[in-house]
């Protein structure tokens, strides 16, 4: 009775397999952004164990977020036929051995290369998990849902740097590295032993649409996702190289403690996911970007519990956009007749090529304009975010708020 009752209206807050569904994709989120930017906090060791320069060592975050990006594109498509559960626990698995192998890269564009096919191992889960959401989790509670699995992000963009920085303490880039490919090995594990079958996926043909594409509110969303991302990574890409040089200089675990404030990220995911299903999430993204935009402007300070501040209040107010934004690309597009892993893909393309484009950019602003020239280049950034959160308001409000 209850399963009959989970396939026609989803399953709701209280369910066991809305438990077990949580977790899983709780711990999916974490291994996915701790194993992609686990070489941020150690971007400093990379240029000097491979001699390459600040803005070069800040490809290898690049290229497993632009690899990341390329293969969304097949990924969210193919999952139309091949379904989503197995293709999410393959993809887990397959990220943390080639995160494992990293640890051991004998050169720099060997570990290049792991890094690109690491991002490109990734790509099953983000393609996926909001149209897989949308399929298995009651209407009602479809922020609610994505707001936890972003927070997931959230705290695992924390835990790899912040482990990350630890252990290269420790043991160097290498021991760091391997320590991070067991966190996501734990986290598959997890995955394939809780995510619930998927109940509601039909199968259809994976004929890319023009579709998503065409929608103004699609085409805004990806906006954003893009724009605020880069702007995200370039503050924490650039931040690494601030806090590891005078006057702070900060060992990398000492650095890597100031991830700490990703706590407020996962906090501020989950808060906008509810205040989204009460009050709409065109009301609840603008207010997002303009944390952000406060965030950046208090770093500028010298002092550092105001630079901690200041990323904490900008983290809460990205992670706040991403988790509404990256829920409302599926409703949006069911509500519109498009293919929603389809959509999904699209906004998570433009969210990793942002990061690596922007992102990478930030060494080059550092170098050029220091911190200044990053915050510059944030500040642009999640500018035109907010902009674009304001013509969301222009848009068919009865196609999915």
């Amino acid at each position: 009775m209850h399963q009959s009752v989970a396939r026609q209206t989803g399953y709701l807050p209280g369910d066991p397999e809305y438990r077990k569904l949580s977790v899983a994709l709780f711990a999916a989120g974490l291994a996915t952004f701790a194993l992609l930017y686990s070489t941020q906090p150690l971007l400093p060791q990379l240029v000097d164990a491979f001699h390459v320069s600040p803005s070069q060592s800040a490809f290898s975050v690049s290229f497993a977020t632009f690899g990341l990006g390329l293969a969304l594109l097949v990924a969210g498509p193919a999952s139309e036929v091949l379904g989503r559960t197995n293709l999410m626990r393959w993809s887990v698995a397959a990220t943390s051995v080639f995160a494992l192998l990293s640890a051991f890269a004998p050169t720099w564009h060997t570990l290049l290369a792991l890094r690109g096919l690491q991002g490109i191992a990734m790509a099953g889960l983000p393609a996926v998990a909001m149209a897989y959401l949308r399929e298995e989790v009651h209407q009602d509670s479809h922020a609610r849902a994505s707001g936890l699995y972003i927070a997931g992000t959230a705290v695992g963009g924390m835990a790899g740097r912040l482990i990350a920085g630890g252990l290269s303490d420790l043991g160097g880039w290498r021991f760091a590295t391997g320590g991070i490919a067991a966190v996501g090995v734990l986290c598959a594990a997890i995955v394939w032993l809780l995510l619930p079958a998927s109940r509601n996926f039909r199968p259809s043909p994976a004929r890319p649409s023009v579709k998503v594409l065409r929608d103004p509110a699609l085409l805004a969303l990806y906006g954003i996702a893009a724009t605020a991302v880069g702007a995200f990574v370039a503050v924490y890409n650039g931040a690494v190289f601030r806090l590891s040089g005078s006057p702070y200089k900060l060992s990398a675990g000492a650095a890597g403690l100031v991830f700490c404030v990703y706590l407020l990220g996962s906090a501020g995911s989950a808060t906008a996911g509810t205040l989204a299903d009460r009050y709409g999430r065109r009301k609840v993204v603008p207010i997002g970007c303009l944390i952000t935009l406060a965030g950046v402007a208090i770093t500028l300070a010298s002092p550092l519990p105001l630079i901690v501040l200041g990323l904490a209040v900008m983290t809460a107010g990205f992670f706040a956009v991403h988790g509404v934004a990256s829920g409302w690309v599926p409703a949006r597009a069911h509500a519109s007749g498009v293919g929603t892993a389809q959509a999904s893909s699209m906004y998570l393309f433009s969210f990793y090529l942002g990061s690596s484009v922007f992102g990478g950019l930030a060494g080059t602003a550092w170098s050029h304009g220091g911190w200044t020239g990053v915050a510059l280049e944030a500040g642009a950034l999640f500018t035109v975010s907010l902009v674009l959160s304001v013509l969301l308001k222009q848009t068919n409000a009865k196609l999915a708020r």
